[in-house]
């Protein structure tokens, strides 16, 4: 169902697995195995990462998963990406709206399915 990752996603998730160095950057080892993860797991690390910028109240990190989830959909699967799109949609309102519990509670749901459907974690 997901398109290509882009390279931000895959920084995103390599920042959130391991964190980064003090000067704002992913060793380049630690880079490279975010890299070799698939598709379905960069995905549910960018659940995890927007599950933990919820609890923070960090609404600009929020905001970039969503917007890289929305562009990992692959809408040759329409109805799927549709709902999907529109599900992260909702949750852009509502962090905006400062309903942050509303939008958390809808990614951990996304994030427990991805996680069972692909077996991961």
């Amino acid at each position: 169902m997901a398109v290509p990752m882009p390279a931000t996603v895959k920084q995103m998730a390599a920042s959130k697995a391991y964190g980064m160095k003090s000067d704002g950057k992913v060793p380049s080892y630690l880079e490279q195995e975010v890299m070799s993860w698939s598709k379905e797991k960069i995905i549910l690390k960018m659940y995890d990462l927007f599950i933990v910028s919820c609890k923070r109240g960090d609404v600009p990190k929020m905001s970039r998963v969503l917007v890289e989830l929305m562009g990992s959909l692959n809408f040759e699967y329409e109805e799927t990406a549709t709902r999907l799109y529109r599900l992260y949609e909702y949750c852009q309102r509502c962090i905006f709206q400062r309903r942050f519990d509303e939008a958390l509670n809808i990614i951990q749901e996304l994030r427990s399915s991805w996680a069972k459907a692909f077996n991961l974690e």
